[in-house]
């Protein structure tokens, strides 16, 4: 009877030991009975990461205008696509059964128990640098490959600290989005915003009131504010409209205008909390800010920011 225990147990051992319970950024217990292979990219960030670590998502949502991430599409063709990342098609979902689905917690948050009723569902904010960093050793830890998932971070940490040490500092810069009268600029807690921190550039969108809650992401500016302020660079982010800001006639007298320092940037700018968009977006970014300094990475010539006409 005691040589039945023993085996029962040591049957189990592995069983146990193959389980994983990870806390989620709604402080929730994600539950696996094994490492999830079957995974679910409701945000780019999900693809992102997945192909980083040599695997492919099972389904991945829409990345602004496009069906697939621009930046990864090469790598996910056939790739099932379930729709937005707030509007996700659930049938779909279904249909791919996966054994996890990755999202972006503000747009989903809401449907949680309905993502749970197709497979564990694991809700991430993605709004700072330091949800990326968290979110990778999350994601990593859900498909069992922790020890690859905190290396890519420690290598983006590095890579941090190489610019940071290189860039000369001395410059301001704005982020900009939409297609109104007055931009939306971004706060320095939005991580695109913090790569600018990392860069020593200063970042004209401020600090939000309490950036531990993450939203707002930024506030409309109005173009008299903005060339009070006068930035040296300014980024533009992708806008389904006619940006009516650049027709206003303060724009010309901006600084950054003048000198043609007005960039039009990817939508993996809007959306850089992947490892594989955010190295991207660092290395793009000091390019254009200190181009004597940093090389362009590679990017096909489609998906490369471009002066601002």
């Amino acid at each position: 009877m005691l040589f039945h225990k023993l085996l029962l147990c040591l049957m189990l051992v592995p069983l146990m030991a193959s389980a994983i319970t990870v806390q989620d950024d709604r402080g929730e217990p994600v539950h696996l009975s094994r490492p999830a292979e079957r995974v679910a990219s409701v945000s780019t960030f999900g693809a992102d990461l997945l192909l980083a670590l040599g695997m492919k998502p099972a389904a991945i949502t829409r990345f602004g205008p496009f069906d697939q991430p621009d930046y990864l599409a090469g790598s996910l063709q056939g790739v099932p696509v379930i729709g937005s990342r707030s509007q996700v098609n659930m049938e779909l979902l279904s249909e791919v059964a996966p054994d996890l689905v990755l999202a972006i917690r503000r747009y989903t948050e809401k449907d949680a128990t309905r993502f749970a009723e197709i497979a564990p569902y694991a809700a991430l904010n993605l709004v700072t640098l330091n949800d990326s960093i968290r979110a990778v050793s999350i994601a990593g830890e859900l498909v069992g490959r922790t020890a690859d998932a905190e290396q890519i971070n420690r290598s983006f940490q590095r890579q941090l600290e190489t610019y940071r040490k290189q860039a000369p500092g001395g410059l301001s810069a704005a982020l900009l989005v939409t297609g109104g009268e007055a931009p939306f600029i971004y706060y320095d807690h939005f991580l695109t915003a913090e790569l600018l921190n990392w860069l020593n550039v200063d970042n004209l969108g401020g600090e939000l009131s309490e950036p531990e809650q993450g939203l707002p992401l930024g506030y409309r500016m109005r173009l008299e504010d903005l060339l009070k302020q006068n930035p040296d660079v300014i980024f533009l982010f992708e806008s389904n409209k006619e940006r009516a800001f650049t027709q206003n006639p303060i724009w010309p007298y901006l600084k950054a205008v003048r000198r043609g320092q007005v960039y039009e940037v990817g939508q993996h700018w809007k959306e850089a909390a992947g490892p594989i968009a955010r190295s991207l977006v660092l290395q793009e970014m000091a390019h254009r800010l200190y181009p004597e300094l940093f090389t362009m990475p590679e990017l096909p010539e489609s998906l490369r920011s471009k002066p601002y006409r």
